[in-house]
């Protein structure tokens, strides 16, 4: 029997997270105290764990700058055309351990700082150093997160692409429970600072809002502006073991300096430096209402302010390119050499906003400039939620952006003579299809804009480009069938399986190679060892090896106890009614229900963890969540229950606490109701990882059955069309309440009180809700839902097919790698080929500032 390896040899061994190299150690180490001196002033004696994680940051950060400034040279050298991926939100979590995965660091990186530390008796922990980073929450949920893994895509497939967003001051707030309440604190992410932005005050950039519109000679004048200031802040993001470093630039709101020159005549300076804080609010805080659509001026001017800089920025880098520079400009070649992808409605101003600075600054004529702007555009939609569309009031965008609507109802004025023209005297297809909608308040609708304005247009599932086909937006579809695509959205393997479960990803290397982190289709591989036991034992271990280390977190962090052996059963996502929580508290009642009815009954052991954020003003959101945490305290402190059941509801869940929880599940939950969920994410990081799904046939779930074979997924409830056939016929709840009877006593026991003794009627507006306006149909799939949770304990109880099934998972998990989604993009949408770019590889740090100096002398 081998001897089990020590820490230090393990720290050692080569693995897919890259070789230990003896130059590599030193280097890192050198670099490591040179910044520890030099760039925080400190030493040993007076540094902090905060400073050891900076300097460590910096160092890793270094061994980037050669590569990212070798990929903007390549760039300008061969002129590829760029993709430019605008979104209110990139969720990007934390930047270190990513940095050394995809540079392939990690491990002499931990060899290291292992080093330093033994040799000084410093005692540093390479997991210590990496919890000192502030996540970057700058993003709700699953629309911030994927934007995050394509950019890791289109880095790793070497795309010329950038992101651009807004750089908030404040990110997703922090949760805290207390009581069972939800409580919100600001997110402060910056307070620290942040060693992987760089600043560009030399690329500050005006936006203008307010004003009036004034028709000269020469047309249309955007004047009487108020002018705030765009400031970059650019982020580097590697792609993996290529030599390709992107940019993300976020862009910070700053008062001009000519801030209220009158009001400083009369004296009143100090009222005049504080009004700077209204201009530089525009990027104080991300909104936290996803999905929901709240109308305040204050996100306009977000929205607003982030498509005018990135558009200014964008034109500049054309008109600045090597061709460009080198001949007569001509906007013509514009969509050849610009594509901008919009992240939903949120950035769709970008529209009437290019379309105002090619009439009115660059004189193109209004139909050459309106060709140039759809064949440059393409939008994606990630909802079918009515409240989440965005319509915006005309008032505002009247007061807010004067010209901007003028550019709207010109562009649908030209968009209802073509319908006019195609369906003569049908006015309800007039009005189902303009931008402008008349009834109640006027608004505009966003999503109608991106639609008339863009080349493209795409859903990120089968199910949900279909339903936006055949429901949402079937006029705009029947005009322009060849306008409607689907693109499936993916998770990058690097965050996701790579630097979250590095013991599964050095196992599936061992079997299959490592060439699968770039092509995840290679995991299709893994089905020739379904039978062998050997690597059933090995699947096995790295799970429960997991588990353990997230029940130790857990008892750390929660000082809970649980069983390791137990089903992690785990429902991680936001709080909302159509994501169906409540339909997961149900079956967690009705378990509870179940063991106190028969003690000695046998019962398969079940953790159930919850976790999610509630936007602060949805008060359903933190009624549930109030509910899980009372059904929690009742049923972790019944003797009778014991080590059988307990429930965690995980606080303040962010990408970091993804990485740890998705590795150890064994059951997702992905149990909305059929035709409302547009994708999802989360079920494909989990299948990657080893859990196995329960789940409706709904948004990517769809796909994952069609892969595995739906043999392998506990799939239940209505599906799309029985869905719709119930909305026809009626929803009634009390039906099921009358005829399922243990449905009947977990809904008298959360009305009665049970759960809340000291506040009987706490949870009255949760059952009246259930009764009465329950949109998702929670009773309706009750039934289904506890007869397929019977199905998972069954299973788990034969732990080799269990793990058997979890195999043939894994190697289906191939189609939800982001990188075949942003090929997908690339070929068909951005008209561009993702390739192994041949940037060179760059110089060490310390070679690389030699070659500045060299070049600089030559200057």
């Amino acid at each position: 029997m081998a001897t089990p390896l020590t820490d230090q040899e393990k720290r050692k061994q080569i693995s897919i997270r890259g070789i230990v190299g003896v130059e590599n150690v030193a280097e890192l180490k050198k670099g490591f105290n040179r910044h520890l001196h030099f760039t925080l002033v400190k030493d040993r004696n007076v540094a902090t764990p905060r400073d050891y994680y900076f300097a460590l940051a910096h160092t890793v950060r270094d061994h980037l700058v050669g590569r990212w400034i070798r990929t903007q040279q390549f760039y300008y050298e061969t002129d590829p055309k760029r993709v430019y991926y605008l979104s209110l939100e990139f969720y990007m979590g934390r930047a270190l351990q990513n940095t050394m995965v995809n540079l392939g660091l990690q491990n002499a990186c931990d060899e290291a700082i292992y080093q330093v530390s033994e040799c000084v008796c410093l005692g540093l922990d390479m997991e210590d150093l990496e919890d000192m980073e502030e996540d970057a929450g700058l993003g709700n949920g699953g629309l911030g997160r994927l934007a995050a893994c394509f950019l890791d895509s289109m880095a790793t497939l070497g795309l010329a692409a950038y992101g651009y967003g807004i750089r908030y001051e404040y990110g997703i707030f922090n949760q805290r429970i207390k009581d069972g309440w939800q409580v919100e604190e600001a997110d402060d992410w910056l307070r620290h600072g942040n060693p992987w932005e760089k600043a560009r005050p030399e690329y500050m950039l005006p936006v203008h809002f307010y004003g009036r519109v004034e028709e000269t000679e020469e047309g249309s004048k955007w004047v009487d502006t108020q002018v705030v200031l765009a400031m970059p802040f650019d982020t580097p993001i590697p792609g993996y073991m290529n030599n390709t470093v992107n940019t993300m630039r976020l862009w910070s709101a700053r008062a001009p300096n000519d801030f209220n020159l009158r009001d400083f005549n009369v004296g009143d300076y100090i009222q005049a430096v504080l009004d700077r804080n209204l201009a530089e609010n525009i990027s104080r805080v991300l909104y936290p209402n996803d999905n929901f659509f709240e109308g305040k001026e204050l996100r306009l001017k977000q929205e607003y302010f982030v498509v005018a800089a990135t558009l200014q920025d964008v034109i500049r880098r054309f008109k600045t390119s090597k061709r460009n520079c080198s001949g007569p400009l001509s906007f013509d070649s514009f969509p050849d050499k610009v594509a901008i992808q919009l992240n939903d409605t949120h950035p769709a101003m970008a529209i009437p906003e290019l379309m105002r600075i090619f009439v009115d600054i660059e004189k193109l004529d209004w139909d050459t400039a309106w060709d140039i702007t759809k064949r440059t555009f393409a939008y994606t939609n990630h909802t079918v939620l009515p409240e989440a569309l965005e319509r915006w009031p005309v008032r505002l965008l009247e007061t807010l952006l004067p010209r901007h609507l003028q550019i709207i109802y010109q562009i649908n004025q030209i968009h209802l003579d073509h319908i006019v023209s195609l369906f003569p005297g049908d006015l309800d297809r007039m009005r189902k299809m303009s931008l402008v909608e008349e009834y109640g308040e006027k608004k505009v609708n966003m999503a109608h804009l991106c639609i008339v304005g863009s080349h493209a247009v795409n859903g990120v599932a089968e199910i949900h480009s279909n339903i936006i086909k055949t429901d949402v937006f079937r006029d705009f579809s029947e005009l322009e069938p060849e306008k409607f695509q689907n693109k499936t959205n993916g998770i990058t393997p690097r965050r996701w399986l790579l630097l979250c479960n590095p013991g599964l990803a050095d196992l599936i290397a061992e079997a299959i190679g490592e060439e699968y982190v770039k092509d995840l289709m290679q995991l299709q591989k893994l089905n020739e060892l379904v039978d062998d036991d050997a690597f059933i034992r090995d699947i096995s271990k790295v799970k429960q090896d997991n588990k353990l280390k997230f029940a130790q977190y857990l008892e750390r962090e929660y000082q809970v106890k649980i069983n390791p052996a137990s089903v992690f059963d785990v429902h991680v996502k936001r709080i909302h009614e159509y994501k169906r929580q409540l339909l997961n508290c149900l079956h967690v009642i009705t378990m509870y229900n179940r063991i106190r009815a028969k003690p000695t009954a046998p019962f398969v052991p079940r953790t159930v963890i919850i976790g999610g954020k509630a936007a602060p003003g949805y008060h359903m959101a933190k009624m549930i969540i109030k509910l899980i945490t009372s059904v929690a305290d009742v049923i972790n402190n019944d003797p009778i229950v014991g080590n059988k059941l307990k429930v965690i509801y995980l606080e303040n869940y962010r990408v970091t606490l993804a990485e740890k929880v998705i590795p150890a599940t064994d059951l997702s939950e992905q149990i909305s109701t059929a035709g409302t969920e547009a994708s999802g994410t989360g079920n494909m990081k989990f299948m990657l990882n080893g859990a196995l799904t329960i789940g409706t046939l709904d948004g990517a779930n769809v796909e994952m059955a069609e892969e595995a074979g739906q043999e392998n997924l506990f799939i239940f409830g209505m599906t799309v069309e029985e869905v719709a056939a119930m909305d026809q016929e009626g929803y009634d709840a009390m039906q099921y309440y009358k005829s399922i009877p243990e449905l009947k006593q977990v809904i008298d026991q959360i009305k009665s009180g049970f759960f809340s003794p000291k506040q009987p009627e706490l949870f009255h507006d949760i059952t009246n809700m259930l009764f009465n306006h329950d949109r998702f149909k929670v009773f309706a799939d009750y039934e289904s839902y506890v007869k397929c949770q019977e199905k998972v304990s069954a299973l788990y109880e034969d732990p080799k097919k269990w793990t058997q099934m979890v195999i043939k998972n894994i190697a289906a998990a191939g189609k939800f790698s982001s990188d075949r989604t942003i090929a997908e993009y690339a070929t068909q949408i951005w008209g561009v080929e993702p390739t192994d770019l041949k940037i060179p590889p760059p110089s060490e740090p310390r070679e690389a500032i030699e070659e500045t100096a060299r070049a600089l002398r030559k200057i």
